[in-house]
């Protein structure tokens, strides 16, 4: 175990009592917004964050709001996304369709917390993936959502993945969570988006990552060197959080990372794809 980690799990056992969080089961929450039936291939345009909990903060609220203002996005992957047990005010500025998927409750503050994925039209399908170690001293697993999405003109499907993957375990833990996904993910045929936030704070977990992604067929969404520099590390480790794509093209000019945006210590991940059909039936 690294002096990082360490640090952060002597924290944790400080300031966290056990009895806090209580896990839950693989279910979403989900609300229908938008009549659209289909995503644009021409132009998919994702945004990817992990807002920290942020959602009811004002300040997160005036930023996503310009966000989705600028860049009207398709398809949005919140990683650390708070919903409220007694309020919902928060969907009056959001009329997308979303699907939230929960990891644990926190019993102190009231409060759902999970991944959170919204787009303009409705999944034709869903799946929550929790894992089945939990991170220490909180005891909560980690979560991804799969949603499916029809494209226009198309006889094929967008698969999506928005993934938190597991933090302050060993390797193996960490692989295992990685290889429960490809084996859902290999399952698809036709254009995949596998965005969020991965935690390759060390070089063994980046490699593991690229070894997955790589069997899978996907390619990381390549950010401009001053782009990349943006991107949530801690010290000198690889990023955090990442973007990968499968027989899309990546939009030349698209990727980028607002580092303007102060709301959340993770800054928000953009690009926009395009899908052409070439394959024959």
């Amino acid at each position: 175990m690294s002096n990082i980690q360490e640090h952060v799990n002597s924290l944790i056992t400080k300031f966290v009592p056990g009895y806090r969080f209580i896990s839950l089961q693989e279910v979403t929450i989900d609300k229908n917004n938008s009549l659209q039936t289909e995503i644009d291939s021409k132009s998919i345009k994702v945004l990817s964050w992990n807002i920290a909990k942020q959602n009811y903060n004002k300040n997160w609220v005036k930023d996503f709001s310009k966000i989705i203002e600028i860049y009207q996005p398709n398809l949005i992957f919140l990683q650390e996304f708070s919903l409220k047990l007694e309020a919902n005010e928060w969907q009056k500025w959001l009329k997308m369709n979303w699907c939230f998927a929960p990891n644990f409750v926190d019993i102190y503050h009231q409060a759902y917390s999970g991944i959170f994925t919204a787009a303009t039209i409705s999944p034709l399908s869903k799946k929550v993936i929790t894992t089945k170690h939990y991170e220490p001293i909180v005891r909560t697993p980690k979560i991804s959502l799969i949603t499916e999405y029809l494209l226009s003109e198309q006889s094929t499907t967008l698969l999506t993945i928005n993934s938190h993957l597991i933090n302050f375990v060993d390797l193996n833990k960490f692989k295992i969570q990685l290889n429960e996904l490809k084996l859902v993910l290999s399952i698809h045929r036709g254009p995949l988006i596998f965005s969020g936030d991965f935690n390759t704070w060390s070089r063994k977990r980046a490699v593991i990552l690229n070894q997955v992604t790589t069997q899978l067929g996907l390619t990381p969404v390549i950010f401009a060197p001053d782009e990349k520099e943006k991107i949530k590390r801690f010290l000198l480790s690889p990023p955090l959080d990442h973007i990968f794509y499968r027989d899309i093209s990546v939009k030349k000019a698209s990727a980028k990372v607002l580092d303007q945006i102060c709301s959340s210590d993770h800054k928000p991940l953009l690009a926009e794809f395009t899908y052409t059909n070439t394959q024959k039936n």
